[in-house]
């Protein structure tokens, strides 16, 4: 399953087979969670267009089980970390180890950490203090740890997706902004309905239920990743892209009114490159090899809500983030699909 490098076949081929590949793996997961169609679909773009992901939801509702399918349907090696008040940087990256070596003596030895894995799920990342928090910040960035002054690559692919419980829960820390930043989407999980619930029951109580096959693996998912950025950004995406990002800036001219009284900082420049990305990844599971404003506003609703921080009426009103990018989608013009 090693696919021609991209510049070699046409864009139409390689559009097909992007297609291809996402929509197996999204059936795949779809076979084993229940429910989350929404969820299921931007995880698996994050993936794709070489991002990491925040997942957010209360407990029970299966984001654990959907990392762990996303990993074996690709072929992938998986770690899971379990964030904690107590975890401390070192074990999440490794330490150096004191050991004996005979008649040479002792020496140190570097112990991989869980982060050394192709998909880390970080779970209940918001259970740690900021100080454990940010040892990811290298690692998602980077894609590399430095400890004792020495740094050293982690495996490729490799992508970190995050759990963490709503903030409002007692006993979770605020993640810093520098580190949300990092993330290429916020996913919501919302908790299931009637129909739902009731499949859940069946496939849990019973018999084992369904698994997902493997449908790519590591070096493909690296070539489809070059594939994406190939794909065509027309100029007037990219403007668009680059006036919805200003729009959520309370002092830009195309900022609305919400978005000028309640926020406090607007998006980044990460911002805009992860609507980018996921555009021109949704523009291939559409079969086609340019972006448009359709994929842009499609992208743009889990690219920024995380990324907007709310000033103190903001924060006191309990103004959802997400209705302000909608505003800024808005205020922008034509092709808004929040």
């Amino acid at each position: 399953m090693n696919p021609t490098a991209p510049g070699t076949r046409g864009a139409e081929t390689r559009a097909a087979e992007f297609k291809d590949r996402f929509e197996k793996l999204e059936a795949g997961l779809g076979s084993v969670i229940v429910g989350h169609e929404t969820a299921i679909r931007q995880i698996i773009l994050t993936v794709f267009a070489g991002g990491h992901a925040l997942v957010e939801g209360t407990p029970g509702l299966g984001k654990t089980l959907l990392v762990r399918t996303l990993a074996s349907s690709l072929d992938l090696e998986f770690s899971r970390i379990q964030f904690t008040p107590d975890l401390m940087p070192a074990d999440i990256t490794g330490t150096n180890l004191l050991v004996e070596r005979g008649a040479d003596g002792p020496a140190f030895r570097f112990q991989e950490g869980p982060v050394f894995a192709n998909v880390v799920l970080a779970d209940e990342i918001n259970r740690a203090t900021p100080k454990t928090q940010s040892a990811l910040l290298e690692a998602m960035e980077e894609a590399s740890v430095t400890v004792a002054r020495t740094t050293r690559p982690l495996r490729q692919p490799f992508v970190v997706i995050a759990t963490q419980n709503p903030i409002e829960m007692e006993g979770t820390y605020p993640l810093p902004e520098a580190q949300l930043d990092r993330f290429f989407f916020k996913i919501l999980v919302e908790r299931s309905g009637l129909k739902e619930l009731s499949l859940i029951l069946d496939r849990t109580t019973g018999s084992p239920g369904p698994t997902a096959a493997v449908v790519a693996g590591g070096e493909e998912l690296l070539a489809l990743r070059a594939t994406v950025r190939e794909v065509v950004l027309p100029a007037t995406v990219r403007d668009r892209i680059a006036r919805i990002v200003l729009a959520t800036h309370p002092d830009s001219r195309d900022a609305p009114e919400p978005v000028r009284r309640f926020v406090k900082y607007g998006a980044s420049p990460r911002g805009a490159q992860a609507i980018a990305l996921a555009a021109k990844a949704l523009a291939l599971t559409k079969g086609r090899f340019n972006a448009s404003s359709e994929d842009v506003d499609e992208a743009a609703l889990p690219a920024l809500r995380h990324r907007i921080i709310l000033n103190f009426e903001g924060e006191a009103e309990g103004v959802r983030t997400d209705s302000l990018v909608t505003e800024a989608l808005a205020a922008v013009g034509l092709g808004s699909r929040p």
